[in-house]
């Protein structure tokens, strides 16, 4: 018999997918959303699988259940819903993590935190390693997020200090494929969303801002391979693909991707956005023997036909 999994958040975006490699291998899945940003449709076509379940509950509140190992995912991750209410968003992370560090710690269980590049903030050092600390601004509109995902991992690294507990911290880099949110202003679901209505897509700054994307497939093979490691590596780790592209280059690549109308207008770029991101993965190479492998226009290809069925059925 395959272990028993809680994964929170686990019908968001990366969640559904994760849910979805853990049945494939033989677990049983708990999933635990309280669908602010996650959806049922993610996880519908896995609601028939014997070994899934799915419990609707905020993990800012206590949850007692009996599980082998833990994935924490439950956080809204893009500016437009973790912004939306930044003080549950904070909440969501530190409280969250105390709860579930709180589980892992009585039922004597390894926990993974699904942190974020973001803990890195507008760097000051590109590439960035796991051991660069960020250059976070604490009162900005993005820090209910990135300081939230930041106390997270002290608190992780602190219940591993004071309690011994079998930790694990990746931090994910930008990530994209199918289930996304349309309306989630990340810029891949909104490149893409807007060239297939045939609108202006909209490039923040002047487009010259990196960023590195990984498609989810990719991320979520890593988590797994993370939580399999020994007792006694925590991390954190780097997840993410380091092929490097400017803003501007993507918004052509989807434009010409999906043979849109589309034009490109620029407009003021948002406070504390990061202008650079791309990770160093060097330390995943030699703990996980995990590199990415999808390429980014195959994962585009994939991610425009899962954005074009949703549209139909929009338009339908």
């Amino acid at each position: 018999m395959g272990k028993s999994t809680l994964v929170t958040g686990g019908a968001g975006f990366i969640g559904s997918h994760l849910c979805e490699k853990l049945l494939n291998e033989g677990h049983e899945v708990l999933c635990v959303d309280n669908f602010f940003t996650g959806n049922r449709r993610n996880v519908a076509h896995l609601l028939d699988n014997k070994n899934f379940e799915i419990l609707r509950h905020d993990i800012t509140f206590p949850l007692y259940v009996e599980v082998d190992e833990i994935y924490n995912l439950a956080c809204p991750a893009s500016p437009v819903h973790y912004q939306f209410n930044p003080a549950q968003t904070t909440k969501t992370s530190v409280l969250g993590a105390i709860n579930m560090l709180g589980l892992a710690k009585r039922l004597r269980i390894p926990i993974l935190q699904a942190s974020t590049s973001e803990v890195y903030g507008d760097p000051t050092v590109h590439p960035q390693p796991e051991t660069y600390w960020g250059n976070v601004n604490p009162i900005g509109p993005r820090a209910c997020y990135d300081e939230g995902k930041r106390c997270a991992e002290t608190l992780f690294f602190d219940y591993r200090r004071q309690h011994g507990l079998d930790i694990k911290v990746v931090r994910i880099f930008n990530t994209y494929g199918p289930r996304m949110h349309p309306d989630d202003g990340r810029v891949v679901s909104n490149f893409i969303v807007q060239a297939l209505r045939n609108e202006d897509i909209t490039v923040y700054g002047d487009g010259s801002q990196t960023r590195s994307f990984c498609y989810v497939d990719d991320l979520v093979d890593g988590m797994v391979r993370m939580m399999n490691t020994e007792k006694g590596f925590t991390g954190p780790v780097n997840l993410g693909n380091p092929g490097e592209f400017t803003i501007l280059e993507l918004a052509e690549i989807v434009i010409a991707m999906v043979g849109s109308r589309s034009r490109i207008v620029f407009k003021p770029l948002p406070e504390d956005d990061p202008k650079q991101r791309k990770p160093v993965i060097d330390l995943a190479e030699e703990k996980l023997g995990w590199t990415p492998k999808v390429k980014l226009e195959d994962g585009l290809k994939k991610t425009i036909g899962y954005f074009e069925r949703i549209l139909q059925n929009e338009y339908a």
